[in-house]
C-alpha cells in the first residue's frame, strides 16, 4: 500500500484525488490546499486529514509519494520540499518554468533512488503510444517533418486575476496548452537542437500569449512546427494533433484515432499495409479501474503507482524526460525575438551556477538517444 498526499485542489488536483482514492493499491494520508472551503468539505465527506501548510503536513502524516497539482510556479520548491524528505513525486505539467531547477531537481531524485513523473497524460492516449510505436519500428523510413498542434476554447475574451492569465504563475498558452504537443515531440524524436522563427502572439490576454508558432529543428535535416491556439473558439475542448512525415509515408493522430499511409508494405507493422490504414482509440486503448476525465489520467496515476512498487526509478515522463520538455519550452520563450536559439546555448552556464549537473546531463541524453535512436 503506497500512502499518497495531494498538494493543490483545483480542477486537476480534486481529479486526482478521485482517481487515486480509488487505486486498490493507495491510501490518501493527507491533502493540502490553500482554501479552508475546499478543505472543510473534503475532511468532512471523506475523512481525509487536511492541511494548509504543507510542511506540517509532510512532517506529521505517513507519507510515501505525494501528488502536486499546484500553479506551475510553485512546482519547484513544492518538489523538492517532498524530494529532500525521500517522498516520490508526481507533478502536474509543465514541470518547471525554469529548466535550470527540471535539470536539478531531476538529479535530486535520482540521487535520492526516488520515482518520479510528470503529468503529460497525452502519453497515455492510445493513439499517440501508437505513434511512438510505428515511429520506433521505422514504418515511415527517415522522417522529413513533423507538425504538432493544439487549440481551443480558453481565453476567448478580454481578462485577467487567473493564475493562468499571470505569465510568471501559469506561463501562458506556451506552458499550459503548446506543453502538450511539445512533450510528444520530444517524446517522439528527442531533445531538438534548436528554435526558431517564433511567434508568441496575444489576441486577448495582456500579460501572455493566447498563441504559439514556432520552428523546430533536430539533428541533421529533420524538422518540425508547433502551432498552438488557446483562442480558437471553433473547438469544443481542447484538440491535440499530430502529424508526422517520412520517406514511407504519413501518420496523423490525435485523439480520436491514427491515420497511417504507406507507400512500401514492407516498412509495415502488424495490421498496417500499403496505402491508408485507421485506427481507432477504443481499439488502441486498455481499460482502467477507474474511469474520470479520461482513460489517460488514470493510466499515468497507476502507471507511477505501478513503478513505485516496482522501484523502477526511470520511466517515461519521469523529471529527466520532463527536463527535455522543459528546455524545449525555455528556447521557444527565447527565440521570440527573432534569434536561432540552441537547446545547448546558456543553458549549461546557468545549471552549472546551481547544481554540479554535468555528469547528469550526459546521462539524460544517452537516455534520449538510447529511447528514440537519435544521434543528437
Amino acid at each position: 500500500m503506497v500512502n499518497v498526499a495531494i498538494i493543490g485542489l483545483g480542477k486537476m488536483g480534486l481529479s486526482q484525488f478521485a482517481i487515486i482514492n480509488a487505486h486498490s493499491d493507495v491510501k490518501v494520508v493527507g491533502v493540502c490546499d490553500s482554501s479552508s472551503y475546499i478543505l472543510d468539505i473534503l475532511g468532512k465527506y471523506t475523512g481525509v486529514s487536511t492541511f494548509t501548510d504543507l510542511g506540517r503536513m509532510l512532517d506529521s502524516a505517513d507519507i510515501d509519494a505525494a501528488i502536486v497539482s499546484t500553479p506551475s510556479k510553485f512546482h519547484s520548491s513544492m518538489v523538492r520540499e517532498c524530494l529532500e524528505r525521500g517522498i516520490h513525486v508526481f507533478c502536474e505539467k509543465p514541470f518547471c518554468l525554469d529548466p535550470a531547477e527540471s535539470r536539478a531537481l531531476a538529479e535530486l531524485a535520482t540521487t535520492k533512488g526516488l520515482v518520479t513523473q510528470v503529468g503529460y497524460h497525452n502519453r497515455h492516449v492510445g493513439t499517440f503510444s501508437e505513434v511512438k510505436r510505428l515511429l520506433d519500428l521505422g514504418v515511415l523510413g527517415t522522417v522529413t517533418h513533423t507538425l504538432g498542434e493544439a487549440y481551443g476554447p480558453v481565453v476567448l475574451k478580454p481578462k485577467g486575476g487567473t493564475w493562468r492569465s499571470k505569465k510568471e504563475e501559469g506561463g501562458g498558452a506556451l506552458y499550459d496548452y503548446a506543453a502538450h504537443p511539445a512533450d510528444l515531440l520530444t517524446w517522439y524524436f528527442g531533445r531538438p537542437q534548436s528554435v526558431s522563427g517564433t511567434v508568441l502572439g496575444q489576441v486577448f490576454s495582456a500579460e501572455t500569449e493566447d498563441e504559439v508558432f514556432t520552428t523546430i529543428r533536430w539533428p541533421g535535416r529533420f524538422s518540425g512546427q508547433l502551432s498552438v491556439s488557446w483562442s480558437d473558439e471553433s473547438q469544443r475542448k481542447m484538440t491535440t494533433r499530430i502529424t508526422v512525415w517520412g520517406t514511407n509515408g504519413k501518420i496523423f493522430a490525435d485523439r480520436q484515432e491514427v491515420q497511417v499511409y504507406l507507400r512500401d508494405a514492407a516498412y509495415a507493422s502488424l495490421g498496417y499495409g500499403k496505402g491508408w490504414t485507421v485506427r481507432y482509440t477504443t481499439d488502441l486503448t486498455e481499460q482502467v479501474n477507474f474511469y474520470v476525465r479520461g482513460e489517460e489520467y488514470s493510466a499515468q496515476l497507476d502507471t507511477w503507482v505501478k513503478r513505485i512498487n516496482e522501484g523502477a526509478i526511470s520511466g517515461s515522463s519521469d523529471f529527466a524526460d520532463a527536463t527535455v520538455t522543459d528546455e524545449l519550452l525555455w528556447a521557444i520563450v527565447n527565440s521570440a525575438d527573432g534569434t536561432v536559439r540552441h537547446l545547448d546555448q546558456g543553458l549549461e552556464t546557468r545549471v552549472a551556477s546551481n547544481v554540479e549537473s554535468a555528469s547528469f546531463w550526459s546521462r539524460v541524453k544517452r537516455r534520449v538517444r538510447d529511447r528514440t535512436g537519435s544521434k543528437g
